[in-house]
């Protein structure tokens, strides 16, 4: 295992010593933190100005209402006299004493329809946000001299939808929670599974083809066996990926440390409580760590055979077509019952080795499977992984000395049984 330490500690220096690793690992986290900082204070100070406004009532019924409803949204709204010439008002305007006005008259009682006049046009929000405080006042004016006025406003507004659990009826209280946290858990880990699976194992093609291509791997091989290297650099490139993994988690961490007591400020009304529970807990961390590196180490030791196969650049784009697809596939199956109400075969096929890291894991956190399929399905990976790994091994011994045109399938064969 000597030989094997010392071609996982070079694959491992050589990595996280370039530049390129210290500024995918640690700038843009630090990027990502100040941009999330920067949003939020831009967020804030916009909140807090041209919060500034007036209305004018020409009807004479519906202001004080109107004003009412836009100062339950964060606005300070000034009701002015009708008899305020709308000059004056522009002005104010135009000497930023006030953000803009709204203009009330008749054809706002029979048609909803009304006017705000400014310098600039108001963001969609805001848009949104005044019409509902007009039409509703405007709605609730007509309704008034009716009978039963609010079951005719009721039904006006489309009625509501209250969803009750089955599973939350008959699993106790909670059940909701854990099932929510659960498809969150899963469409995270599924989505970290497909990116580290694919990204790191591109790492291990790409030291492969590079040696190979460099001719550095004629002179390695014959102080260390083909596959004492092929392991080397697979578990090289791996702890790699552990360390900046290791290292997003961490900013990760703190963000959420620093970030979630600043959000529960701004929304006091929200408590704190009823955010976290929604977080994952220790065992679904755990169960996506088993995955990770069962899911690794299946697709690294296949993307570290077709480098050695290749010899260029254009013939490893094609050779790991097929390897993309049986990521993406699953992705993709996945992501059609992220919330359920999918096919029940498709859990049957989350139990193929290749599949099981994207479609298993989601499946497992949210309860959607038994606990026996979800540990036949690390077994059968685990059996792949063997298997797998003594392919890949006999055909990188060939392949990684072999230069000129890609193996065909058959030739790839001869390889496995002659190596």
């Amino acid at each position: 295992m000597r030989q094997v330490w010392i071609v996982l500690r070079r694959e491992y220096l050589e990595r996280v010593k370039t530049k390129g690793f210290i500024l995918s690992t640690i700038a843009i986290p630090v990027l990502m933190l100040g941009m999330i900082g920067l949003s939020a204070f831009l967020g804030i100070q916009a909140e807090r100005s041209e919060r500034e406004l007036a209305l004018v009532d020409y009807t004479g019924r519906i202001g004080e209402e109107v004003a009412s409803r836009v100062r339950s949204y964060g606005y300070e709204m000034e009701l002015v006299d009708r008899v305020v010439a709308l000059d004056e008002l522009d002005q104010r305007v135009l000497e930023d004493e006030l953000e803009g006005y709204l203009v009330l008259d008749d054809l706002t009682l029979s048609e909803g329809v009304f006017a705000y006049r400014g310098k600039d046009s108001p963001s969609a929000l805001r848009r949104a946000l005044f019409e509902n405080a007009v039409v509703e006042t405007a709605l609730e004016l007509h309704l008034s001299t009716m009978e039963s006025a609010g079951t005719v406003r009721a039904l006006i507004e489309g009625g509501q939808l209250d969803y009750e659990s089955v599973v939350e009826s008959t699993g106790g209280e909670g059940a909701e929670v854990a099932r929510i946290r659960g498809i969150a858990t899963g469409f995270a880990g599924a989505f970290l599974l497909y990116l580290t699976m694919i990204l790191y194992g591109q790492y291990v093609l790409r030291s492969v083809l590079d040696e190979k291509r460099n001719r550095v791997v004629e002179v390695v091989i014959s102080s260390v066996t083909p596959w004492r290297l092929m392991l080397g650099k697979v578990l090289g490139v791996g702890s790699m990926g552990l360390t900046q993994v290791g290292i997003w988690a961490g900013s990760g961490a703190v963000l959420a440390l620093f970030g979630i007591p600043f959000i529960a400020a701004q929304f006091p009304s929200t408590e704190l409580g009823g955010f976290l529970q929604y977080l994952p807990g220790a065992g679904d961390i755990a169960l996506l760590a088993v995955y990770c590196l069962l899911g690794y180490f299946l697709f690294a030791a296949l993307f570290a055979a077709v480098g050695a196969m290749c010899s260029t650049e254009e013939d490893a784009q094609q050779a790991q077509f097929p390897l993309v697809m049986l990521l993406v596939v699953p992705f993709i199956m996945q992501m059609t019952t992220i919330e359920g109400g999918g096919f029940a075969w498709m859990d049957w096929v989350a139990l193929f080795p290749y599949f099981s890291p994207v479609m298993m894991f989601p499946r497992a956190v949210a309860g959607a499977v038994p606990w026996w399929m979800v540990a036949l399905s690390l077994v059968f990976m685990a059996l792949a992984l063997v298997g797998t790994a003594w392919v890949a091994g006999r055909i990188y011994r060939v392949g990684i000395l072999m230069q000129g045109k890609r193996p065909t399938l058959r030739e790839l064969v001869r390889w496995v049984r002659t190596a």
